[in-house]
């Protein structure tokens, strides 16, 4: 029993092999070319036809199996004209090329419309009407099944793969959906939740540093305030860094770098003059102090975002970056010579937090501050900043 299971498991692996071939056509070709070859001479003299006719028949009505893949329609109009030839003489059909035919058929309604393949049971459906009998009958049946077999396999195909494409494509926009609802719920708490953070901390140490008279246990508590403050927001910094690794990491791994200062403005500048190839200038006036972090980044972002303005809007255009330490703030001065605004910039066209001159404004805002943008004296666009921010002890 097991060798019989065994031997029959053996037999249809082979026939898998074979069917997953190329080769499988020129294979079925030769097996029925040759079985319609014994066919024909083992007729003999009981047909009317001679045996040449008989051969180029059987012939005809299987060899062009070889080239079914290529040319399905070609190769089943030889096959059915051979075996109506044979109906039409009263002969009758080849055993292979009725599973020829069967074969063809099935290919055709697999592989083109049913409006290409159904035509070719007309010589069938002729035949049947013909000579009404059973085995006529059972023959049109035999290929009418062929044909709609084939195109139920192709339908059950087509849906198979539509549903696979349609479940890709809602797992591409769900998955894309995530990752723009991450970025956003990261920038919000970027431009939101930690400016505010970053806020209690710095109005914290302000009060404890210049609020004269203030008792030990005062400044001790105000302390601790600045302290709970910027240790939130490191842990909100770390979690910006883990949604951010969702909406795209960098190719070594995620970047915990500290948040960006005026000490970075000259790398920035810098890299502003190597994309953009024209004359990028980084200009202090003043008595540069040491400002609170949160001042420092505020006006980074600002000249950032305005030299990204600059390079979208006004290419080739040589910018100025100028930053003016005076006694209570200061000031981001941003312009170059290109077209300048049409119309003076309220910043109401931001695409949001974080984004474009609403931005600027919005984080200018968080320090006190203010943003003013449009045209410049001199031709060109300007982005002015105000930061009343007192500058930290040392």
């Amino acid at each position: 029993m097991s060798q019989g299971r065994e031997l029959t498991e053996r037999v249809l692996l082979a026939t898998r092999r074979i069917g997953g071939t190329r080769d499988a056509m020129l294979v079925a070709a030769a097996v029925l070319a040759l079985l319609a070859v014994i066919e024909a001479g083992n007729r003999g003299d009981q047909t009317g036809m001679d045996l040449g006719t008989l051969l180029l028949l059987g012939l005809m009505a299987t060899a062009p199996l070889a080239l079914l893949a290529a040319q399905p329609v070609a190769v089943t109009l030889a096959i059915t004209l051979a075996n109506a030839i044979l109906l039409g003489g009263d002969e009758p059909l080849f055993v292979a090329g009725v599973l020829a035919q069967l074969l063809a058929l099935y290919w055709l309604g697999r592989n083109r419309p049913r409006k290409i393949a159904l035509p070719f049971l007309l010589p069938f459906v002729l035949f049947a009407f013909g000579r009404p009998d059973a085995g006529t009958t059972l023959l049109l049946v035999l290929m009418a099944t062929a044909v709609l077999l084939g195109a139920a396999v192709r339908d059950r195909g087509d849906a198979v793969a539509n549903a696979a494409a349609s479940r890709a494509t809602a797992d591409t926009l769900l998955e894309h959906a995530a990752r723009g609802e991450r970025a956003r719920i990261a920038r919000e708490l970027h431009d939101v939740v930690a400016h505010h953070i970053s806020m209690i901390a710095i109005q914290a140490e302000t009060a404890r540093l210049t609020t004269p008279g203030l008792p030990p246990d005062g400044a001790k508590r105000l302390l601790a305030i600045g302290d709970t403050a910027r240790t939130a927001l490191t842990e909100m910094r770390r979690l910006l860094g883990v949604l951010r690794e969702d909406v795209g990491p960098p190719a070594d791994g995620p970047v915990r770098a500290p948040q960006p200062g005026l000490e970075q403005l000259n790398a920035l500048v810098d890299e502003a003059r190597a994309s953009g190839g024209t004359g990028t200038r980084l200009i202090v006036r003043g008595t540069v102090k040491p400002l609170d972090p949160g001042v420092q980044l505020t006006a980074y972002r600002i000249v950032q975002e305005a030299l990204t303005n600059a390079r979208r809007h006004a290419p080739g255009a040589a910018v100025d970056v100028e930053l003016d330490y005076t006694a209570t703030a200061l000031l981001v001065r941003v312009r170059d010579n290109g077209p300048g605004p049409d119309a003076p910039l309220d910043g109401s066209g931001g695409s949001g937090s974080g984004h474009g001159l609403l931005g600027m404004r919005e984080r200018a805002g968080m320090v006190g501050g203010t943003v003013v943008v449009g045209r410049s004296a001199g031709g060109g666009c300007l982005v002015e900043a105000v930061l009343p921010i007192p500058a930290v002890e040392q």
